[in-house]
């Protein structure tokens, strides 16, 4: 038996599904099944950006384990498919990234996509929809997702400002709190849909929260910052009573359509 037989596009961390909050980290692993082999790329890629998102899997455990609340990550990497994009969109499988030649991403067949798609992708989003799910029927309300991201401290030649960034297309309800009690903390610079927009058709938030109506916020935080098991942790320290305070309050377990900015649901 192949390792890609035993490969596991996601891992599901447990916690009170009753608490009502579901953590999610599209980007958190890097890992290829076998015969992928390394895409063609030298292993000092997949040091970079570029395979994962640096630090979000410590931040994403670590956050789990002071809520006590459950998630799911990705494991494999952004390079083989990205699993926070829209089944159509032109950058779900990269074959140039942060200048940055994919080979064997190019050539692309039709039959090698849907593949990627049948075999990581969706499986991938089959866990985080049953897990949403599954916290809505043990609240008998609509869950709070919170997804972990995180940013390089410069892009394209020029330094990005801010630590933390909070990523949202129209629905405010967990987005003015989270930035307002970022804010407040005076080292820190936060960023308001920075450093990227968070109106992204068909993403993970799109799937998952805006179209079933449910509060939710995605945010990014600086690699750098928690590139380290001990920054990470302090992250954690950080978000874990701010997305109490947000979990508490009764209209973050309401459904409510705000719609998209991207067009029609």
């Amino acid at each position: 038996m192949t390792r890609d037989a035993l490969f596991a596009p996601f891992e599901v961390i447990e916690g009170d599904r009753t608490r009502g909050l579901v953590l999610l980290a599209d980007h958190a692993g890097r890992e290829l099944p076998e015969e992928y082999g390394d895409l063609g790329l030298p292993a000092s890629e997949f040091e970079r950006h570029i395979a994962y998102d640096i630090g979000v899997e410590m931040v994403m455990r670590a956050l789990a384990a002071q809520l006590g609340v459950p998630g799911v990550m990705a494991r494999f990497s952004r390079l083989l498919i990205d699993a926070n994009r829209g089944e159509d969109d032109p950058t779900l499988i990269r074959q140039l990234y942060d200048g940055t030649i994919v080979p064997a991403n190019y050539p692309m067949s039709a039959a090698e996509r849907e593949r990627r798609l049948d075999r990581y992708y969706r499986p991938y989003h089959d866990a985080v929809g049953s897990m949403v799910a599954s916290v809505a029927d043990a609240t008998g309300a609509a869950p709070f997702i919170f997804s972990i991201h995180s940013f390089t401290p410069t892009m394209q030649g020029r330094a990005r400002p801010w630590q933390v960034g909070v990523l949202w297309d129209s629905d405010e309800r967990a987005v003015r709190p989270l930035l307002d009690m970022l804010a407040a903390d005076p080292a820190l610079t936060v960023g308001d849909n920075e450093p990227y927009d968070g109106a992204l058709r068909g993403d993970t938030m799109f799937r998952h929260a805006i179209v079933n109506g449910y509060a939710h916020a995605l945010i990014e935080i600086r690699q750098d910052l928690i590139a380290k098991q001990e920054s990470a942790d302090e992250w954690a320290l950080r978000l874990a009573p701010i997305l109490e305070a947000i979990n508490a309050v009764p209209d973050m377990h309401e459904v409510k359509q705000y719609g998209s900015r991207t067009g029609p649901i």
